[in-house]
């Protein structure tokens, strides 16, 4: 497997180290958490740093869509999490996402940001706006929320997959902290319950916590 520098920057970021600012430069400073995080674990290669399956993240998604499972909306992501809490089969397995390549293997659910990343999403908010903020006919569930995050939790275990910002994120948050520019994503920057949109990051965070709950 071969990783952007943009990947090892995020990957050494979940595991502790400081890399500065992910930019996909591979300036002293990420040469110099590379090396410590290299050091501190026994190893060679960077590549070492990753687990062998070559997957490394977790995005987060909504499908824009009504509560209604079709295999067209599973195609987009590798797993898809009703408003009741079930959980269906997406487009390709996760271990796909590994060696990704556009409409032959995985599938594409984040702009720029498919290869090594698992795509997990949840059905609703079709019909929705964030200004002036409105939740549509299908608003977000916690159901479908949680059975996302149970998924994610097994994604993190099975593949080493550290929960943190710059590894299991929203799709709203993939521009801000990884530099992956996106087309003007919102989800998730609200939470069933609220009346407007927040920040994704402070959302993030709040996912993270309760994602580990399933860890």
């Amino acid at each position: 497997m071969s990783y952007t520098t943009r990947d090892l920057q995020a990957r050494l970021t979940s595991l502790g180290y400081n890399p500065g600012v992910i930019d996909g430069m591979k300036g002293r400073n990420t040469r110099k958490a590379a090396n410590n995080a290299l050091n501190d674990r026994g190893l060679k290669y960077q590549s070492d740093l990753f687990d062998k399956s070559g997957l490394h993240r977790v995005h987060w998604h909504w499908a824009a869509s009504s509560y209604n499972v079709s295999e067209e909306l599973c195609s987009h992501y590798n797993g898809v999490s009703d408003h009741e809490g079930n959980h269906h089969e997406g487009g390709a397995r996760p271990e796909h996402q590994a060696d990704y390549r556009a409409g032959r293997v995985g599938v594409s659910h984040t702009l720029n940001g498919n290869t090594g990343a698992i795509g997990e999403a949840v059905t609703g908010m079709h019909g929705s706006s964030d200004y002036p903020f409105s939740w549509g006919d299908y608003p977000l569930t916690w159901a479908a929320i949680d059975m996302m995050l149970e998924k994610t939790a097994q994604h993190c275990h099975d593949f080493d997959i550290p929960v943190s910002r710059t590894s299991t994120l929203s799709h709203a948050e993939i521009q801000t902290t990884l530099g992956i520019r996106q087309n003007a994503k919102w989800d998730f920057m609200v939470l069933p319950g609220m009346d407007k949109v927040w920040d994704p990051v402070s959302i993030g965070d709040a996912l993270r916590e309760r994602l580990l709950r399933f860890l």
